[in-house]
């Protein structure tokens, strides 16, 4: 039988570039990435790495299987939603892998909203059961007994544990295949309310061959750290799908991302390969600064999720030695598609295009700008969304045929490199000029009194938007109006006349999304007096 035609197999050409990756009409993901390494020989291999210890590969499969046999014993069928509330523990593995196998279409849900997130997202989804672990009763459950739609099955993950105990350990792949819908992720809600993020069978392979193999470069003998959590799909790929189509070993943790967890897992585990995400790495910066920590195991580093300054990869490489490859990805592509290589690396760039995608910045009409000129990054690649769930119009405005519209605004340079300037609804014109707040928080950030920093637009007295810096101080006692002074020359120095912040906004700290994203709208959206015993203006 010619490969291809074999049930759930993946055939990848590797002497082509972009790898040519073809599937068969039956194809079920959960067998690559799950039952291929029992298959192969090498199921004793660690795939999971906790404080509790490893779990093989075999056991991995096996523990996949049976939570398929209990969703399907649950009277759950093919296409049904299964959302997930569930930490970074095996559990999230067993969930997910188990709904793919099965037929259903797992839902990663943040660990970390209130009910009425989840009340919005039950109702959303149209979702027939709910997998939660403990820790997230107090939220979960008054949800679901809030909730207008209700779910069939509501169920712990202890609960599932002691379903699991008594299921068969083989379970049979239904046979899906590489275009029919797999799993959601949630949009982090950087710019507003979530959306359900729908993807398909193929794309896993497809963001695991084109950046997690072709990138990343990681390894079977890699014990792969990421910080960022698994319902996040920077944490997916990193934390999941990329070291276990590598059959790596994936390092696991349930707290909350901090620097203090970071170095802690590092020095613990001796991780090869870390997956962070710039609010973290400029964390771990400031850490360093008053304690050296031993990150000697870490070969490589990767980030992505919002724009990684320069002046924190020059201060980590610095300290660390470990150069960090930024790019930018996407929920609705699941991953990076724009990226620095290993050894081809511009710091305050995204990068080049990942090989398998195409990438061209336009501008409000969707027409091609000239290198140089901002505009509005467009993607197109095997792994963009089909849609997002129930939400025609936002699909039609940002799905575009083949090419998937960012809300990104970049431009691109003589050499190739993208650089991201900023949300299209964060980009600022200062007298009839563009102007980044990402290029003026880089600035900002060079200063070493700087932990953190956002600008957004403000109209000043004549109703003409200027830049506004809200910082986060590492000695809060500095703030004041001297402070300001010792900032707008740094910035005066370092860029156009026209950049500087008109008003400096001394906080204790910045509004993130769960994942850590800088959410510069609830700045925007914030009541005019909210901040204003900290407002300093500056005159021009």
């Amino acid at each position: 039988m010619h490969p291809i035609d074999t049930p759930h197999t993946v055939v990848i050409d590797r002497t082509r570039t972009p790898n040519a990756i073809r599937f068969p009409a039956v194809f079920n993901v959960a067998v690559p990435f799950i039952d291929r390494p029992v298959a192969e020989g090498r199921g004793d291999r660690p795939a999971l790495r906790t404080e509790a210890g490893d779990i093989s590969y075999r056991q991995l499969a096996e523990n996949v299987a049976r939570a398929g046999q209990v969703f399907l014993g649950l009277g759950l069928k093919r296409g049904e939603r299964l959302l997930m509330v569930v930490r970074d523990t095996p559990m999230f593995f067993y969930v997910f892998w188990g709904a793919v196998k099965a037929g259903l279409v797992p839902v990663g849900l943040s660990t970390m909203m209130k009910a009425a997130d989840y009340q919005y997202s039950i109702e959303d989804s149209g979702g027939a059961a709910l997998i939660y672990s403990p820790a997230q009763a107090g939220e979960v459950t008054p949800a679901a007994q809030a909730s207008a739609l209700k779910l069939r099955h509501l169920l712990s993950t202890d609960e599932l544990e002691r379903r699991m105990a008594g299921a068969p350990t083989t379970l049979e792949a239904a046979p899906t295949s590489a275009t029919e819908d797999c799993f959601w992720l949630y949009s982090s809600g950087s710019t507003g309310k979530p959306k359900g993020v729908v993807h398909v069978h193929r794309d896993m392979v497809i963001t695991s061959e084109r950046y997690g193999q072709g990138i990343a470069g990681i390894k079977p003998d890699d014990l792969v750290f990421c910080a960022s959590k698994l319902f996040f799909s920077y944490g997916f790929g990193g934390g999941m799908t990329f070291p276990l189509w590598a059959q790596a070993t994936i390092l696991l943790c349930e707290e909350r991302p901090s620097a203090d967890m970071a170095f802690a897992m590092i020095e613990r585990h001796k991780p090869t390969v870390f997956f962070g995400v710039p609010t973290l790495y400029g964390q771990m910066v400031q850490a360093l600064d008053s304690q050296a920590r031993d990150t000697r195991s870490i070969r490589a580093c990767l980030s992505a999720g919002e724009a990684l300054p320069e002046p924190i990869f020059t201060r980590w490489k610095e300290k660390t030695g470990v150069a960090i490859l930024d790019g930018i990805g996407s929920t609705e592509v699941l991953h990076i598609f724009v990226s620095n290589r290993h050894n081809d690396i511009r710091p305050g760039t995204s990068g080049k295009p990942v090989p398998g995608y195409e990438v061209k910045i336009v501008d409000g009409d969707e027409r091609p700008v000239a290198d140089g000129e901002v505009g509005i990054l467009m993607v197109k690649g095997e792994s963009n969304a089909r849609c997002y769930w129930n939400n025609p119009e936002k699909t039609a405005s940002t799905m575009r045929g083949e090419w998937l519209n960012t809300g990104d605004m970049y431009i691109k340079d003589a050499d190739g490199y993208y650089a991201n300037v900023g949300r299209g609804d964060d980009m600022l014109k200062v007298g009839g000029m563009w102007c980044s707040p990402l290029e003026i928080e880089s600035r900002l950030l060079a200063h070493p009194k700087i932990a953190e920093a956002a600008v957004i637009g403000q109209p000043d007295a004549e109703g003409l938007i200027k830049p506004a810096a809200y910082v986060v101080l590492r000695n809060k006692a500095e703030a004041g109006p001297a402070m300001v002074d010792t900032l707008v020359q740094h910035c005066k120095s370092g860029l156009a006349g026209y950049k500087y912040p008109r008003w400096f906004y001394f906080i204790d700290d910045l509004p993130k999304t769960v994942t850590g994203k800088i959410q510069r709208f609830r700045l925007r959206q914030a009541p005019s007096e909210q901040y204003r015993d900290r407002e300093y203006k500056v005159g021009d």
